[in-house]
This record gives structure tokens, C-alpha cells and sequence, in this order.
């Protein structure tokens, strides 16, 4: 019951400790102190009626001791005794007294006075309660570094006074981009790494956006996108390897995360949704419908291409336009771009000159990819494909005497 409470409340409860004091290092303490408390006192008294009111009004009250204990707030620390010690910590359980600060909290953690990686780390630490040691491990960086990166977006946050506060009208597009950018970017780590756990941890600080801006087409439109991609993901892998989409075994796919999307992209497209999250949603959509409109694909693509002037989503349109017009047509537009960099430019290349017979410079298009390739099911599969290039050109390997 408790792991449940932390793992659904523990943003709330951090945000509305930030909102009161104003002090992310402090409020962390206080709420993992509160935990702490409802861990020993539940297991013996029960579950109170309201479990978030509870763990807010115990962390407060923590809170509260720690600054009179180290007497820097002394006035302070009277008018907040006054204010929330006016009834006994047990019958505190009333939520609504606490306002859901879970949007300030995010856009605080997004902020662009804030490198990209402790943005990612801070919102799964204050969001989505990921230990330090989780979120370490989730980017394969020693749990040292993660936990400097942490301290020290926390103080910046502080000595920088970065606003606890949702931004203005005029800023909140921009602002909104960043934030979704920061969830996608956490999605993608699990979904390419295959840390599915990560993927999930998206999906739900993506679901709480929706909730806190239920009229926010993009929100509902990212959402729709990680939900149908990640409704794949038992079978994307089998024994270990990749498996590609026309190769998955569909009785795998969790149909029920499908319509959910589905549904959900239909609430951003009635809202007037075109933005780059509700197309990409379309795409993906698309992707699982038989037969594939690789026309509609393609004019989607091309959609996002002027939205994002991003070369890998004209790679992307790489792909449908060698279904429609064929992979000449595809590798024209593949070779204008500068990718050399990244490693599907050079794999999607590879696919192309295999399918057109240019198997030598095929093979070396997939080197080029591996190269770029950590170690893991993505490299073997690129492997595969050389060694599949390979035997095709030079036969059947001799069995040996």
C-alpha cells in the first residue's frame, strides 16, 4: 500500500513542500521523513482516511521542527507553527486544503536557466520520486556524479530564485515545449536502451501533465505517442534480440494501451491539436494499421518537417517516401542530409542500398552504424544484417572439416 502511495503521491506531497517553503533540499528531507513516519505508524494504526493530507501535513510539520531546530527562521517558524499546528497531525487528512502544485514543481525542474540533464534528473527525482541511485543507474553514470548533478540544480534553483510558478501566458508555449521535450527525452532513453521502466515512468509524468492541463492538445498528443509505441514493447525483443515492427508477434502488444492512445489522440485532434506530439501520434498510429498508408505517413512527415526543420524527421519521411516512390527517390533525399553522427541515419542508408543491390556499399553504411551502437540487442541485430550481406554475396559459408 505504502510503495503505491510514494510511487503516486510523492510528486504532490515534494511539490507542495517546495510551494511552502520555497526550498527543494529541505522539502525532499522533510517528505522522505514523512514517509519514513507512515511506514512505522500505518503498519500499527491503520491507513488514514486521506493518505496524501497525512503525509503533507506530517512532512510540514517535520519541516517546521527542522528550521526551529536550527533557529535561521525563528519568526518564521512561529507563523507557520500557528498556521498548521492548529490541529493534531492525525486529523489533518483533509486534502483539499493543500492546492496540487505538481505543474509549478514541473516547470520549476524544466527551466532553461537549467542544463537538459539535471532538468531530466530533477523531474524524475521531484516527479517522479526515482531515488538518486535509480535515476543513476537509468543513465549509466556513477551515482556520485548523479548525485552532484542533483545538488547542484537544487541550489541553482535556490541562489538563482528560479520561480515556483507556472510562466506567463506568453512564455507558457515555450516553456510547455521544453517540458514535453524533457518527457519524451526520458521516454526515449528507455525505449532505445530497453529500460522499460523508464518508458513507464514517462508515461506517467505525461498522464499527471494531462491531468493538471487537461485542455493542452500536445500534452494529450505526447501521451497518445508513448502509450501506442510503448504498447509494443513485450514484443520488440525476443530471446534478447530485436525484433523489427512488421516482425512482432501482434497477441504481444497490449491493445488496451492502443485504444487508450488512440482515444487520446482524438482528444487532442478535437482540440484543435497540429503540433508536432499529436502528428507524431498520428504516424505512430498509422504505423500499426494494416495495410500501412505509407502516402498519409509521408504527408504527415512532411507536416513535421515544417514544424521542426529537423533533418532526422526528414529521415524519417526517408522511410515512407521509399514505399511510395521507391528507395532511389529515398536515398536522394537521405544523402542531402548531415547525419553523420547518428547511428539510424547510417542504418536506414544501409537498408536502402541493400534493397537496391548495393550490397558493398550496404555493408559499409552498417558498419558505420555499429560503430555509433553500444553494445546490446540494436548492435547484434546491425551484426546480423552484415553477416547476412556477407553469405549473400559470397555464399554459404563451408562447414568446417
Amino acid at each position: 500500500m505504502l510503495d503505491q502511495v510514494f510511487r503516486d503521491e510523492w510528486g504532490r506531497v515534494l511539490a507542495s513542500l517546495v510551494g511552502y517553503f520555497g526550498d527543494m533540499e529541505l522539502a525532499e528531507d522533510a517528505a522522505q521523513e514523512a514517509f519514513a513516519s507512515a511506514a512505522e505508524r500505518w503498519s500499527r494504526d491503520g491507513t488514514p482516511d486521506n493518505p496524501t493530507g497525512w503525509l503533507i501535513t506530517t512532512a510540514r510539520n517535520r519541516a517546521i521542527d527542522r528550521i526551529r531546530r536550527e533557529r535561521t527562521l525563528a519568526a518564521k517558524t512561529e507563523q507557520l507553527k500557528r498556521e498548521s499546528y492548529d490541529a493534531p497531525e492525525e486529523t489533518m487528512d483533509d486534502t483539499t486544503r493543500f492546492p496540487d502544485e505538481r505543474l509549478e514543481l514541473i516547470f520549476c525542474c524544466c527551466h532553461p536557466a537549467l542544463a537538459l540533464d539535471a532538468q531530466v534528473g530533477l523531474t524524475l527525482r521531484a516527479l517522479g520520486g526515482l531515488s538518486t541511485e535509480e535515476i543513476a543507474r537509468a543513465f549509466i553514470v556513477p551515482f556520485e556524479t548523479m548525485s552532484k548533478r542533483l545538488t547542484r540544480a537544487k541550489h541553482k534553483i535556490r541562489d538563482a530564485g528560479i520561480p515556483f510558478a507556472v510562466p506567463p501566458e506568453a512564455l507558457l508555449p515555450e516553456r510547455l515545449d521544453a517540458v514535453l521535450a524533457v518527457v519524451y527525452l526520458i521516454f526515449n532513453e528507455g525505449w532505445g536502451g530497453g529500460r522499460i521502466d523508464l518508458s513507464a515512468e514517462a508515461i506517467r509524468l505525461c498522464r499527471a501533465l494531462g491531468e493538471l492541463m487537461p485542455d493542452e492538445p500536445e500534452a494529450h498528443g505526447l501521451l497518445a505517442l508513448m502509450l501506442i509505441d510503448h504498447a509494443r514493447s513485450a514484443a520488440r525483443f525476443r530471446d534478447g534480440e530485436l525484433v523489427l515492427l512488421d516482425d512482432q508477434d501482434r497477441s504481444l502488444w497490449d491493445l488496451q494501451a492502443v485504444d487508450e492512445g488512440r482515444a487520446l489522440l482524438s482528444r487532442a485532434l478535437a482540440l484543435r491539436g497540429s503540433g508536432q506530439y499529436v502528428i507524431q501520434a498520428a504516424i505512430a498510429d498509422l504505423h500499426l494499421r494494416q495495410p500501412r498508408d505509407w502516402t498519409e505517413i509521408s504527408l504527415l512527415y512532411r507536416r513535421l518537417e515544417q514544424i521542426t526543420g529537423s533533418p532526422i524527421v526528414t529521415m524519417n519521411r526517408a522511410v515512407a517516401v521509399a514505399e511510395v516512390d521507391g528507395p532511389d527517390a529515398a536515398l536522394e533525399l537521405l544523402d542531402r542530409l548531415d547525419l553523420d553522427g547518428y547511428r539510424y541515419y547510417h542504418s536506414t542508408r544501409a537498408d536502402l542500398l541493400r534493397r537496391l543491390g548495393r550490397d558493398e556499399e550496404a555493408r559499409a553504411a552498417y558498419r558505420l552504424a555499429v560503430e555509433l551502437t553500444g553494445p546490446g540487442p540494436e548492435r547484434r541485430f546491425l551484426e546480423a544484417r552484415i553477416g547476412a550481406l556477407a553469405e549473400s554475396v559470397d555464399g554459404p559459408p563451408r562447414p568446417r572439416r
